[in-house]
């Protein structure tokens, strides 16, 4: 029998601010504090853990797993630890060195990796009605509710979902139940989900709270949740220590911080980590940006499907005319999974109008969608040119194929020393202006007026 209502919104713990830098001892002492706090509220059973993948590696959620693992396993009565199931959604499962790089000390055996395509359940679904309505008449369809079927194996007496809150393109603000119905979820639900978010319009979502994407996730909790066994959130909020903050901590300029720590169930701990995310994470440009450089370190970013974050989070800021210029080592395909990069290399990064065109005329991508929505996201829709540079692991052909345009590494990397750059605003020694951005994954930057301006939901 469990102890509590999994609909029951409690807050254990609210740490940090927009000038706070939380040392491990910080993280360690609260977050221990308040999982522990999580324990004595649910039965004796196992506790299931679902951290982000290493896409997410930056956001601390790898140092929270392993102090909730060393706790788990240690615990008084058995080891309590029942599996470690990192939240791929769509992404490649990670490789033993990969996991042992961000859960040093969470013992392998532990680990199951998940399989959009083959390993999900059902709980149920939201009617096309109700979709619709939610999405404004964007989209119309039914919402499955998927999940891992292994989140209800083993009786289960907690979830922990673990991970950073940071704007996010399909859904507005990134982790609480995304991490649960994508990171864990089926193709149907990615795949509409996704779908509801770029046809909305991105822009009109990037840094909110409350999306239609978003409204999905909450309904299906709503309805369903009680489904599950309880879920404790642990959500971060990490942003770049400024150069005079790096000086008086003796930190490098731009290395990270971590702001806030929210743990509790329900809603609430994500409602007061978005905030202070949107504080932190969203910068608002006075002008828009005429050349931006952008960096995608090597470990984090083998595919489009994940650097195109270099065009989501800055499209907002980009002048019609300017240039997006993509600094791509790592680069090794365009998809995480070969038939979504078949399906990219088919129709390319296209305006939102032409892709939603070519869901209509071609049955393959209407049983994508969320590829058809990456290929909106993906699009600077005619406005400024998206030049990328990728290592030897991808064509020029192939970048001109998506319609990108190709940039040469290593001279790129030569004119734009990344280790001599600095976050944001920067004047090259001929004069030319750039704002370099050294990971994408961690902000939102657009022009002020346009943020301002689009619709808010």
């Amino acid at each position: 029998m469990r102890l509590i209502d999994t609909k029951e919104d409690v807050l254990l713990l609210e740490l940090g601010g927009v000038d706070a830098d939380l040392s491990d001892e910080d993280i360690e002492v609260s977050f221990s504090e308040a999982l522990q706090q999580a324990l004595a509220r649910v039965h004796s059973g196992p506790v299931a853990l679902l951290p982000p993948d290493g896409t997410r590696f930056h956001s601390r959620a790898g140092y929270l797993t392993d102090i909730a693992s060393r706790i788990l396993t240690r615990w008084s009565s058995g080891d309590r630890l029942g599996m470690v199931m990192p939240a791929l959604g769509t992404h490649m499962p990670m490789t033993e060195g990969e996991l042992a790089r961000m859960f040093p000390g969470t013992p392998l055996q532990k680990f199951r990796s998940h399989d959009w395509r083959r390993d999900v359940l059902t709980l149920g679904r939201l009617e096309a009605d109700w979709v619709e309505q939610a999405a404004e008449g964007a989209v119309r369809f039914d919402w499955p509710v998927q999940v891992n079927k292994a989140l209800l194996e083993n009786d289960y007496s907690l979830i922990v979902s673990l991970g950073q809150v940071v704007p996010h393109e399909v859904i507005g603000m990134a982790n609480h139940l995304k991490n649960l119905f994508v990171g864990t979820g089926g193709k149907e639900a990615i795949d509409k989900s996704h779908f509801t978010g770029a046809a909305y319009g991105m822009e009109r979502m990037m840094g909110r709270l409350n999306t239609p994407v978003r409204a999905l996730f909450d309904e299906g909790y709503r309805r369903f949740g009680n489904l599950l066994p309880p879920i404790l959130w642990a959500l971060t909020v990490v942003g770049s220590r400024s150069e005079a903050e790096a000086h008086r901590t003796g930190k490098k300029p731009g290395s990270l911080a971590v702001r806030g720590l929210f743990v509790g169930f329900g809603r609430s701990c994500f409602e007061k980590a978005a905030a202070l995310a949107r504080q932190v994470n969203v910068d608002l440009l006075d002008e828009p940006i005429q050349k931006a450089v952008v960096y995608l370190e090597p470990e984090e970013f083998r595919t489009t499907w994940l650097g195109n974050k270099a065009v989501y989070r800055t499209r907002m800021a980009m002048a019609d005319g300017g240039e997006l210029l993509i600094l791509a080592p790592g680069l090794e395909r365009f998809g995480e999974d070969r038939g979504i990069d078949a399906l990219i290399r088919k129709h390319g990064y296209r305006p939102a109008a032409e892709i939603r065109r070519r869901v209509e005329a071609d049955r393959e991508l209407q049983e994508a969608l969320s590829a058809a929505a990456h290929l909106i996201h993906g699009s600077s829709e005619g406005r400024f040119t998206v030049r990328y540079c990728p290592g030897p692991g991808v064509s020029r052909e192939e970048i001109e194929s998506v319609g990108y345009e190709w940039g040469d590494l290593s001279e790129a990397l030569e004119r734009y020393a990344i280790t001599k750059l600095s976050l944001g605003w920067n004047t090259m020694a001929d004069g030319e202006r750039i704002f370099f951005v050294p990971n994408p994954a961690l902000g939102l930057w657009a022009e002020k007026n346009r943020f301002i301006n689009s619709p808010i939901v």
